[in-house]
């Protein structure tokens, strides 16, 4: 294998893992692209590009969100319920006030607040990440229902809409460019700051991470408060664009956010994973849905596709960091 890989690609054993973990996904995402333009010409259209990235603005904010977790070691499956828990808090504010920065406040705070809570139970409190989000994800969610009342709620602010729904330039969505502000915000934040650097420390060693000063608990927090941001920012939008406050969205969400970080090469072990990595995962499912809905393929085979996709980049993460 190694000899074949020096005399088709120029690199040996070691150089041809590094490529492919820094430009494999890249590549796959560019050959899905260039295959569905060949299957279905309606792919290249400029309306369906910024439908596909409308359609993956919201799981991407949250894919954004649980990479930082991933990346320091956790997992955040309580997402979706922070979702609803964001839709019913502003609906409720909506109703109530009419103000719309109070409710993107409000709703963005208490979002927050719940991920600051992960982090706490997490970090202090040293229990399983899976373990307290599952319990959490019933708490949030029920929060939503109690503040909700148990029903959804149309809103009557015009203006809110226009978030979901409204256009710069009355050609790009404004889901896009928040969801573009959001990627990039988190670039910045993850592969340039100080905080990033002990993001990825956590995760790839906490022994090693406390022994270099590292404050473990507060950065593992932060990935959580991150997370519930992001799950804030997302909620608002998903609410603005059904025009309505709905307790029971969410389901599901956490999947397609976990199968983004772990597509773009994010490790369940921690330590590993990237901003543009993540943004490709979440791309590449969108690409799924759109265009086995173009070429008329049953939604029943896109689930499917995803979670083989999902099996393939962990056998391909397990593939790439076992030791010889």
């Amino acid at each position: 294998m190694a000899e074949l890989q020096k005399k088709f690609f120029g690199m040996d054993s070691t150089e041809f893992g590094i490529f492919t973990r820094r430009y494999g996904i890249g590549l796959v995402m560019i050959l899905m692209m260039a295959v569905l333009s060949i299957a279905s010409p309606a792919f290249r259209t400029t309306d369906n590009v910024l439908n596909v990235l409308l359609q993956v603005s919201i799981n991407g904010i949250l894919s954004v969100g649980m990479a930082f977790v991933m990346i320091a070691g956790g997992i955040d499956i309580s997402i979706g319920s922070m979702l609803a828990l964001t839709s019913s808090v502003a609906g409720m504010v909506l109703l109530k006030t009419e103000n719309i920065p109070l409710a993107i406040v409000v709703s963005i705070a208490a979002t927050t607040i719940a991920g600051f809570m992960n982090g706490i139970l997490v970090a202090k409190f040293k229990m399983f990440p899976f373990v307290v989000t599952l319990a959490t994800q019933l708490v949030f969610r029920g929060f939503g229902y109690f503040v909700s009342g148990g029903y959804a709620h149309s809103i009557e602010v015009p203006e809110f809409k226009i978030i979901g729904t409204g256009r710069m330039f009355n050609v790009i969505p404004y889901p896009i460019i928040i969801f573009f502000l959001v990627v990039v915000i988190a670039y910045i934040l993850l592969h340039w700051t100080k905080t990033g650097r002990y993001v990825y420390a956590v995760g790839g060693n906490v022994n090693a991470a406390t022994a270099s000063g590292v404050n473990v608990s507060k950065t593992q927090i932060i990935t959580y408060v991150i997370s519930g941001v992001c799950c804030g920012i997302a909620g608002i939008i998903m609410t603005s664009r059904i025009n309505a406050s709905q307790p029971n969205i969410g389901v599901g969400y956490e999947t397609d956010a976990i199968a983004a970080c772990v597509i773009g090469g994010a490790s369940f072990a921690g330590g590993l994973g990237t901003i543009p990595g993540t943004v490709i995962g979440i791309i590449i499912i969108g690409l799924i849905y759109n265009g086995m809905n173009l070429l008329g393929i049953s939604s029943y085979w896109q689930t499917i596709m995803k979670g083989l996709l999902i099996v393939a980049a962990v056998l391909l993460d397990l593939l790439l960091h076992t030791k010889k």
